[in-house]
């Protein structure tokens, strides 16, 4: 879908009021809803990282990251078209990596 509209930052909060999503977002052509485009950031309640990537027209695409509450990487892989794609990286809380998952 080509995304002919300009870009609006969203940001929903915690009931604290700290920023648990911050993405941008496009108006659908038929202007009924709100579609994901751009980058997307979910923070755990402390304000660290929990995840962090880009959409394309509402999909997952490209590198993702997600992050655990101490702020270590916890996983690292690419979407393409909102499906996982190609080898995602794990490590624990305490930055050992795990197993890898292939996604091909």
């Amino acid at each position: 879908m080509p995304i002919e509209a300009d870009l609006n930052i969203a940001e929903i909060p915690y009931d604290s009021g700290a920023i648990r999503f911050r993405y941008a977002r496009v108006m659908a052509p038929d202007r009924t809803r709100w579609i994901r485009h751009g980058l997307f950031v979910e923070y755990h309640e402390n304000g660290k990282l929990v995840s962090e990537g880009q959409y394309v027209d509402g999909k997952e695409d490209g590198l993702w990251r997600d992050f655990h509450a101490n702020g270590q990487l916890a996983a690292e892989g690419r979407y393409r078209a909102g499906k996982e794609v190609g080898v995602w990286r794990f490590w624990s809380s305490a930055g050992i990596e795990e197993p890898s998952t292939n996604f091909n």
